[in-house]
């Protein structure tokens, strides 16, 4: 089948903007442009790994792309059986985890045979029971699915769902990830008793449901991570009513008055829900970073985009975070949201 247009002018302007960046040679581009002509081009691996940094630097959702240069990439490209796609998953995790020093890092597997149908490596389930939700609401559908693969779960909050992995048309098959592979932080408040409230929260924010885009070919099975932002944890999956909606128990659990919303119990919960968090992801050595020196870090990361004449777009309504938006200089920032390539894109669900 031939090279399309379109392929080939996205593949054109990777080789460009490699050769620019990389600084690679006038001879390097014309021989690289000339096998690019052909259907069956390939990248290497110097150049996926260019690739998916840069692909970071343009994902205009993230507020750490300070950082997109430290990326790790892992090209295990020639895996082709479950079984060997779930061990290079798990050195994804382990390597990621770092007992709690988070590295940055992506795993590449074949573009056109493998999936993986996680939403995250490591995801607590969620079940509808007769009495209400347990676990994570978000993950109500994709536990169905696990279970309708033969896994079953212990039915508690917080059980960490299985790897599955599909290769092909075959039949996609789970795997348990060992529980001494998943840091975990319990949650606790430097001044508050919480102890009740069984908060608890994986380490490493680990993305697979996102396919990777660079020059023209799709990685649909792609899983990244960066480290978490305490919002995402404290003002997101723990506080949101569709989540865990931890938010009415802090309150009680500080005294609160819950009876009208100008008590302002809300806000002062989840101010201190993010203080326990931020707390206890440090007070476990696991790496962590808070809204407000995330808004910084992002500041410095335009500066030095603007000395290297990129324009830096971004996301708004992502870049401004959930809690306390107006105290970050984002909040009075208008980013274009113009997308570039490489990057990162929300794709469908395989099941």
């Amino acid at each position: 089948m031939a090279t399309t247009t379109s392929i080939l002018h996205e593949r054109i302007d990777f080789l460009t903007l490699y050769k620019k960046e990389m600084n690679q040679t006038e001879e390097w581009l014309k021989k690289r442009l000339e096998e690019a002509q052909h259907p069956d081009f390939i990248l290497t691996t110097d150049e996926l790994t260019y690739g998916a940094r840069v692909a970071w630097r343009n994902s205009n959702k993230c507020i750490g792309r300070l950082f997109w240069n430290s990326l790790n990439v892992f090209d295990e490209r020639q895996l082709l059986n479950e079984a060997e796609i779930y061990e290079a998953l798990l050195n994804h995790i382990d390597f990621a985890t770092n007992n709690g020093k988070i590295r940055p890092a992506i795993t590449l597997f074949e573009p056109d045979r493998v999936r993986i149908w996680n939403h995250q490596l490591i995801r607590y389930a969620g079940y509808d029971m007769a009495d209400g939700i347990v676990g994570d609401s978000d993950s109500l559908e994709f536990t169905k699915i696990c279970e309708s693969l033969g896994w079953r779960g212990a039915r508690t909050h917080y059980d960490v769902l299985p790897l599955v992995i599909q290769v092909d048309d075959r039949e996609p098959i789970f795997f348990d990830i060992p529980k001494e592979r998943v840091l975990e932080v319990a949650i606790t408040h430097p001044e508050y008793d919480f102890s009740r409230l069984n908060m608890k929260w994986y380490a490493v924010p680990i993305i697979s449901s996102m396919r990777f885009n660079i020059a023209g070919t799709d990685f649909p099975a792609a899983p990244f991570n960066g480290w978490y932002m305490g919002t995402e944890i404290g003002a997101r999956n723990l506080a949101d009513t569709y989540r865990y909606n931890f938010l009415p128990k802090v309150a009680e659990a500080m005294g609160l008055d819950t009876t009208m919303n100008a008590s302002l119990w809300k806000d002062r919960a989840l101010v201190e829900l993010n203080v326990a968090v931020l707390h206890s992801y440090k007070k476990a050595g696991v790496s962590i970073v808070d809204h407000h020196t995330a808004a910084q870090q992002f500041q410095l990361f335009q500066v030095q985009e603007n000395k290297s004449n990129r324009n830096v777009t971004g996301n708004w309504v992502w870049l401004v975070p959930p809690l306390s938006p107006a105290t970050t200089d984002l909040y009075h920032e208008r980013i274009a949201n113009t997308i570039k390539k490489p990057n990162y894109f929300y794709q469908q669900q395989p099941y």
